[in-house]
């Protein structure tokens, strides 16, 4: 991690939210997903955010080798946003405690405030983080 990955770094995000970000492709099996409204899924905009996150810290970590995870999430969805709207997320990294940042998010999608809250994530190197998974899978699959 660079030095100047420190409280106050300030970033913004823009992404155009095609149909296929909408409620119905959250989870395509859900029926009941598939007679919801055509309108930004929380579970996509919670991945939204999550990308903008990583991308204000990637110039300022030794990317790929180290990635970010998130790790809590406290955000609102406020409002609804029908695909064809640019979402704008905006992120203020807030505290940097080692290895875990905390920002401080809010999204708007050129109509209306859709989100804000905060959200963190943590450093990881990610060939190790890797093979801790990979162990996981294989302990998993001899259980």
């Amino acid at each position: 991690m660079a030095p100047e990955l420190a409280p106050g770094l300030e970033s913004t995000f823009e992404f155009k939210i095609p149909e296929t970000k909408t409620i119905a492709h959250l989870f395509p099996e859900a029926t009941e997903f598939q007679q919801m409204p055509k309108v930004l899924a929380t579970g996509f905009m919670v991945g939204l955010i999550e990308w903008a996150c990583i991308e204000a810290i990637k110039p300022h970590i030794d990317w790929p080798r180290e990635q970010s995870v998130g790790i809590h999430v406290d955000f609102s969805h406020l409002a609804a946003t029908p695909p064809g709207l640019t979402v704008t997320v905006k992120t203020r990294l807030l505290k940097v405690e080692g290895r875990k940042l905390t920002f401080a998010i809010r999204a708007h999608d050129g109509v209306d405030l859709i989100s804000e809250g905060t959200h963190q994530r943590f450093i990881i190197d990610a060939q190790k983080f890797s093979a801790r998974v990979a162990e996981k899978a294989r302990k998993a699959c001899s259980a």
